[in-house]
């Protein structure tokens, strides 16, 4: 029997605890909450200067080493004085790369900032809506992402290098501007143009040499994904493998990792089950639920439960793979992607017969 494959997911996600990704910051003042207490209820502050030098400290960096693609070193040097307060892109990029997420910190941000970081949240959330709609939705959203994307292009600086990959891996996302799909060589060059931007020396062989914040964690996200699409699967799942263990090492146990260990996981398991490893995609699958669970994303859910129907047909336990395509087609429908559903449905069906109902 074919093998029924499914969209790979991009990372268009927030955070699941009341807070948006920047507030509250005065000066060179910054807002701690613990995530253990209450999810913001217990404050601390700190110097932001303080917080970054201590914490680059306890992982042996270097200035220049952390702040590479994104600022200067002395800009670095500054903030660790607490003579200059960064924007809020560049602060949270920074503390994502020395792995403290991002919801437990919050600043205050100027109204260019804020326009921008609404156009982008308005343009993951269109994408989101164009890739589950079905297709006699799709260009309307597409007009109305590209219409924001321009709207970024016009009012980011040139030295943005943080907004232009965002643009960038949205056009990949997206595609052309009139509907049609770059090749995926195009994709590739884009979207390595897109993590070089802030990563110069980005290697696809050793990418745990380095650090990322999670803007550039999901560009690698769709580099794995591209070289699934174009059947490489080596390729893909050795991407995938380095790019999980890089969020489990450097954000364990918080509301970010939990939000992108299950797009990981589940493109990780898709390029399993194209590689015909099915146990070792059952496992991932897994794993990417538990997460699902644990940290409340479960717009995820369905697409794992999906993968994993999909892994149990082929290690020969049908009755689970049944129950699992039921269980993923009811929340595709919960959470309003008809598309998703339809794509099992008729998936579901090549696998056990037209008789098989849901």
């Amino acid at each position: 029997m074919a093998l029924t494959i499914f969209p790979q997911l991009s990372y268009n996600t927030k955070a699941s605890n009341g807070y948006d990704t920047m507030d509250c910051l005065t000066k060179n003042t910054l807002a701690i909450h613990d995530a253990n207490h209450g999810k913001g209820k217990t404050m601390n502050e700190v110097f932001i200067g303080e917080y970054i030098r201590q914490r680059r400290k306890e992982l042996h960096l270097t200035q220049a080493q952390l702040c590479e693609g994104i600022c200067e070193p002395l800009a670095i040097s500054r903030m660790e004085r607490g003579v200059q307060t960064p924007q809020s892109a560049t602060l949270n990029a920074l503390l994502e790369r020395l792995g403290l997420p991002g919801e437990r910190c919050y600043a205050l941000i100027s109204m260019q900032e804020k326009k921008r970081n609404d156009l982008q949240k308005e343009i993951v959330s269109l994408n989101v809506q164009y890739e589950t709609a079905l297709e006699k939705d799709r260009p309307e959203y597409l007009r109305r992402a590209y219409d924001c994307l321009h709207e970024l292009e016009e009012i980011i600086d040139d030295n943005d290098r943080l907004s232009r990959q965002f643009i960038l891996r949205s056009r990949v996302l997206l595609g052309r501007e009139d509907g049609t799909a770059y090749t995926f060589e195009e994709q590739l060059d884009l979207l390595l143009q897109a993590i070089r931007l802030t990563v110069p020396r980005f290697d696809l062989d050793s990418i745990n040499s380095s650090l990322y914040c999670l803007d550039e964690v999901k560009v690698i996200n769709q580099i794995a994904n591209v070289y699934s699409k174009m059947g490489q699967q080596i390729i893909s799942a050795g991407i995938f493998e380095q790019l999980l263990k890089y969020i489990q090492k450097h954000y364990p146990d918080t509301l970010q990792s939990g939000g992108y260990l299950p797009s990981i996981t589940y493109n990780y398991a898709l390029a399993l089950l194209k590689s015909k490893r099915y146990e070792e995609a059952l496992d991932i699958a897994e794993e990417g639920r538990l997460a699902c669970v644990k940290f409340g994303h479960y717009q995820f859910l369905p697409n794992l439960l999906h993968c994993m129907a999909i892994a149990s047909h082929y290690t020969a336990d049908d009755a689970k793979s049944q129950e699992l395509f039921r269980q993923a087609y009811y929340l595709y429908l919960a959470i309003d992607n008809p598309r998703g559903a339809s794509q099992l449905q008729n998936g579901a069906r090549k696998l056990f017969g037209n008789d098989y109902t849901f």
